[in-house]
């Protein structure tokens, strides 16, 4: 198999790092803290703040994603999101919270043999990265909400990781808590507006996320994404999962913790797509 295209590392590392110094600045001051500065609320108070994604919380989540069955060779695809939460007080009245997503990919690449056969070969690196930020009321009433961009970020560094496209839109988020429950939506549609890559991007995304909150802080939870690449070919745009999982809150020390894992089966996908996917997360949590 041909060695694919390479991006240009100097460009790539520049975007990168400039990412990264972006998320570290907010982030140092309360990692220097003393941990007694860590707040001593209730495991159901913390899985409540774990799954608001506009919760005034700096957390620190590592997803990974593990899709299964991807093309002809039934190859495996696996994704590490780094998606670190950051909140900024604007005033009494607004938030604004941030989470970036630096995908860390193994990228199956498969290709057709002479004799008929397939052969896969894996690419490894860095994918593109997504910003977003949510402007979000301080003191919000049974609907708690959250509107803002969402930027694409072309840090790929292989072609096969990514569009080498820049690419913005919007993002909203809207949820409720109810006793054990805690429902909501996240919306977003980016699409691109620079960059060198062939492909234009246009992806629509929408997770929507069911919690039941149990005893001791254990939870049941349904959160698929559902995406639609309306670059796509007619009949090949969407990829619909369906499925769910058990989450813990839990404490090392004063360390709030939070881990789940989940399961979601692609009723709806392209014809590459992957059939299934195995997704385990583990959270710090840093509440105020």
């Amino acid at each position: 198999m041909e060695a694919e295209e390479k991006r240009n590392p100097f460009a790539v590392c520049a975007r990168s790092s400039l990412v990264f110094m972006i998320m570290a600045v907010p982030v140092l001051p309360v990692l220097l803290t003393s941990r007694s500065a860590l707040a001593e609320q209730s495991k159901e108070e913390l899985a409540r703040a774990a799954q608001n994604p506009v919760a005034n919380m700096i957390s620190m989540p590592f997803q990974n994603n593990t899709n299964f069955n991807i093309g002809p060779d039934d190859a495996t695809q696996n994704i590490l999101n780094f998606q670190p939460v950051l909140p900024i007080t604007l005033n009494d009245e607004w938030n604004l919270i941030t989470r970036t997503i630096f995908p860390l990919m193994w990228q199956p690449v498969t290709e057709a043999t002479p004799d008929g056969g397939y052969s896969t070969d894996t690419t490894f690196g860095l994918g593109d990265t997504t910003f977003t930020a949510f402007l979000s009321p301080q003191k919000p009433g049974k609907i708690i909400w959250g509107v803002g961009p969402v930027l694409l970020i072309p840090t790929a560094t292989d072609d096969v990781l990514g569009a080498d496209k820049w690419g913005a839109g919007p993002s909203v988020v809207v949820l409720t808590m109810h006793g054990h429950w805690v429902i909501g939506s996240l919306f977003s549609n980016v699409w691109s507006f620079a960059g060198s890559g062939d492909q234009d991007v246009n992806l629509f995304t929408w997770q929507y996320f069911i919690n039941y909150n149990l005893a001791d802080g254990w939870y049941l939870t349904s959160a698929p994404i559902i995406t639609a690449n309306w670059e796509a070919p007619s009949g090949e745009e969407w990829t619909v999962p369906f499925g769910g999982g058990v989450g813990k809150i839990f404490k090392i020390g004063k360390q709030p913790m939070n881990a789940q894992a989940s399961a979601y089966y692609n009723v709806e996908k392209p014809t590459n797509g992957p059939d299934w996917q195995l997704r385990l997360q583990l959270m710090f949590m840093f509440p105020k």
